[in-house]
């Protein structure tokens, strides 16, 4: 007969089971900004002005004054921003990198790490294909510019607010 499972059993069976880290921080910046021959970390704190900004631009809250952000350049030239941020799927958190042109439009998504166990779809080519050229202005919603992918549809939302709230913050703050 089998003995029942304990509650640390049950714990480490858990959803964080599924969690696949696809890039690092570093392997997603060289895939965004290939070109690139240095790195700048440069933080990026939200006052409340551009908060409220950034709120009325996305649609979704600005959720934090604090952003990972970091500078992509080629010599002394600033090709663009590689932007840092984690969102809700079903229940796990999902990593994820947006690459910014300096003129706050999308030049790439990137999937880190996808922690549930299902709509790992997210991270196919195809789909995070839709989001380039765009800006938090046009089709960042999913249905209106991005597609959903069936049995993914949180995770979808999700990361498509989450790339429209950036984009906001880009048009707000980093936007030349």
């Amino acid at each position: 007969m089998l003995a029942p499972l304990s509650l640390t059993t049950l714990a480490a069976v858990s959803s964080s089971a599924f969690a696949t880290q696809y890039l690092t921080v570093e392997q997603a910046q060289q895939s965004i900004f290939p070109e690139a021959n240095h790195f700048n970390a440069q933080p990026l704190q939200l006052n409340t002005e551009q908060m409220k900004q950034v709120e009325k631009i996305a649609g979704v809250p600005a959720r934090s004054v604090a952003w990972r952000t970091i500078a992509a350049y080629k010599d002394n030239t600033l090709l663009g921003y590689v932007v840092l941020d984690d969102v809700i799927g079903k229940f796990e958190l999902i990593s994820y990198a947006v690459g910014l042109l300096p003129d706050a439009s999308v030049k790439q998504v990137e999937i880190l790490t996808y922690r549930e166990s299902h709509g790992f779809e997210i991270r196919n080519a195809n789909w995070r294909r839709q989001f380039v050229g765009k800006t938090a202005n046009t089709g960042l919603v999913v249905g209106e510019g991005i597609a959903n992918i069936s049995g993914a549809t949180l995770s979808c939302t999700h990361v498509t607010d989450g790339v429209r709230r950036i984009a906001a913050i880009a048009q707000v703050t980093l936007k030349k």
